[in-house]
């Protein structure tokens, strides 16, 4: 009994996975975070690379004791956050109603 519950859930699951809902849903998400993810990349690591290749740069004074190096490192953090909030504005937009339309669809049996 719990074996055939277990097989027409695994079913289930692989009917979802296949649907064009769900392709399309994983495709929009892939649109918005691999750009996203590269960006934030190419920053941390040019950071990393000024830091490692340019140090006198990095250490160039801006005002008092605060250094070029110091404002871009406190920019990453900044850009985390800026990321995060981007993303999470986006996802209740964007991604949260279509993924609640598939589940809705997958719990009533009806797929694309």
């Amino acid at each position: 009994m719990a074996q055939d519950i277990d097989e027409a859930r695994t079913q289930r699951y692989i009917e979802v996975q296949q649907s064009a809902e769900f392709g399309e849903l994983r495709a929009k998400f892939r649109r918005f975070v691999f750009p996203m993810t590269a960006l934030f990349l190419a920053w941390y690591f040019l950071y990393v690379v000024l830091a490692t290749y340019a140090p006198s740069f990095m250490a160039t004074k801006v005002l008092g004791n605060i250094t070029i190096g110091l404002i871009l490192g406190l920019l990453q953090f900044a850009s985390t956050f800026a990321i995060t909030m981007i993303y999470a504005r986006w996802a209740d937009r964007e991604l949260d109603p279509a993924a609640a339309k598939l589940a809705e669809h997958m719990e009533g049996g009806s797929l694309s």
